[in-house]
Order: structure tokens, then sequence, then C-alpha cells
């Protein structure tokens, strides 16, 4: 079976604190661990340098005028050709990056691991904040640092609230201009202070995000508008230019989803709700579809599902305004 999360010598580059999450991916470790003692237990302990990049012509070794990105651990080429001003993220950075806020009891560390062979580098720390949307419904708010060592990639750095009760990734990103997330190129020298002070404002977006969430749960659906909401989510080839009114119509994904409003984790706490509703979606997309677990994560954070989650939220909120 391939795998999105990298495997070396059968063990996934990988490591989580506390309780075994979403994914079910990694090896467990001790809780209140370091940054750096967390990049170490994940395998990520290791840098990325800038090398001339060369091919054979004739015989003879010639130099292309680019660099590749390798891994300083084993030789591997991480991406073939960057320039010269591409100016690389070390894991250390990333895993520094957390540790101010770590030592101050702000946060701890969640999980890390590495995707794709090491093209992929992320930490996921927990953010001492949460709320409760409808009695025991909580929302936990966590911080998602990405650091690719792609050409053409960018640093993102985003707020990642997750429900409880079903594990469920969902996505603070509420209309199109939203600041819980941060992207930075590699064009320059990565700035920590400057992502701080970026991210701080996403506290106040947790604050909409948590009225939002509840103005959705305060909102009931229809049969009707359900049939709508998924088919725009998960809409099916030959739909696209009709009206779809009727379950039979959906795709096969869009019915999956509508079939679990009442069975998804946490469905008896805001059955019949908006909330009840983009909850089946994050559920499917984190849960349901995809190869593997390591490809749901994948696609859930940085794929596809995340591009679908951040649709569903909008148009739920929006559907629920209609209400």
């Amino acid at each position: 079976m391939s795998h999105e999360v990298e495997v070396i010598d059968g063990k996934a580059q990988m490591a989580y604190a506390g309780q075994v999450p979403w994914h079910g991916l990694g090896t467990k470790v001790g809780i209140d661990l370091t940054p750096r003692q967390m990049q170490k237990a994940a395998g990520l302990d290791w840098g990325v340098t800038k090398r001339p990049s060369f091919v054979t012509y004739d015989g003879e070794m010639i130099e292309t005028g680019t660099n590749a990105l390798l891994r300083d651990s084993d030789n591997r080429v991480l991406s073939p050709s960057v320039g010269d001003g591409w100016e690389p993220v070390q894991n250390t950075e990333a895993f520094d990056f957390f540790a101010e806020f770590c030592a101050a009891g702000d946060m701890e560390m969640h999980t890390a691991g590495s995707l794709k062979n090491g093209e992929i580098v992320w930490v996921l720390a927990k953010i001492n904040e949460s709320f409760d949307v409808l009695g025991d419904d909580q929302v936990d708010n966590y911080m998602l640092f990405s650091n690719p060592h792609q050409y053409g990639k960018s640093v993102n750095v985003r707020m990642t609230p997750i429900r409880v009760v079903c594990n469920n990734t969902l996505t603070m990103s509420l209309g199109e201009k939203s600041n819980n997330e941060m992207k930075l190129n590699h064009r320059r020298a990565f700035n920590p202070d400057m992502v701080k002070q970026q991210m701080g404002l996403a506290h106040q977006k947790f604050e909409m995000y948590r009225d939002a969430a509840k103005f959705m749960a305060s909102k009931r659906t229809s049969s009707s508008d359900l049939i709508t909401f998924f088919n725009e989510v998960f809409p099916a080839a030959n739909t696209a230019k009709r009206v779809v009114t009727e379950y039979s119509e959906l795709s096969t994904t869009a019915k999956g989803a509508f079939d679990v409003l009442e069975t998804q984790p946490g469905a008896d706490m805001a059955m019949g709700t908006w909330w009840n509703a983009l909850n089946a979606v994050t559920y499917t997309t984190d849960h349901v579809v995809g190869r593997s677990a390591d490809t749901r994560m994948t696609s859930a954070w940085f794929g596809v599902n995340q591009t679908r989650k951040v649709k569903a939220t909008n148009l739920a909120l929006e559907m629920a305004e209609a209400a």
C-alpha cells in the first residue's frame, strides 16, 4: 500500500502526544515534550541543503546553473531544481517557532510528521483555547505549520479547529478574506516574529468562528436544502448544469455524507441543524473518502478536501442565514 506519510525502515515518520490523533498514524510519545524533543521523536531532526545540479553529457558532468535541494541525513533529493534566491526553511526553525508558546503554557505539542518522502514536514500544536457549541459539543483550536521542501510551494501557518467528539478538522476560513492563515514564499529568510504577529490576529478569528458555529447550531435544515448543500459540496459529474432536487441524483460521496447525518459521532448533539450538516461533510472528508488514513489526512489539510471544507463552511453559514 502506498503512503503519504513517509516510512523509513518500516516506521512512520510521525509522532503524537496524548490521545491517538484522528488519522490513527504515528508513534505515541510522552506528553509535555518540548518542540525539539517532538522533532526528534518524529524522526525530523535532519536539515536541507542546496547543492549545484549537474547533468551528464557525452560522459562529462555539466553544471546546470540551478541547485537541487537535498536532505542531509541520506542525500535524498527533495526538489531537483531551485534558484539561488530560494531559501529553505529548516525543520528546526519550524519546531522552534512553537518554543515560546509552549514555554509560556499557551500551547502544547500534539503531532508532527513527514509527508511525500520528506517533501512536506508539518507540525501541529494544541492551543489552550476552546468553546462549546451545544452542551458538551467542544471545539478545540490548533496551530498547523506546514514546511514544504518543494520548489513553488509556500510555508503555511494556520489555525485549525477540531471538533472533539468526532475529531473532525474544521476550517476558520469565513468569507473570501481570512486572517486565520499566513503563507510565506522562500524568496526571503523565515521571520518568526512577523508570523507570530500576524497569527495573533487569528485568535480573534477563533471567536468569530465560535459565533458562526453557534449560529449554525441554532438554525434548522430541510431535506431539500440538504440535497442542495451536499450536491454543491460533492457534485455529481452529470449535474453541473441543472438543479438537483432528489436524493437519487446525488453523487455517491454526497449520498454518503447525507447518510451520516444521523450516525456520525455527535449527531445527537446537533440533529437537524446546519452545524450537523457541516460536520457530515468534515466527517466524510476526514474519515470516509480516500484510500487510507494518511491520504485522507493529506487531502484534509493540504489538498482538495481542505478546499471542500472551506466551501462547505461558507455555504452552510449562508444557507443558515437564509433559513
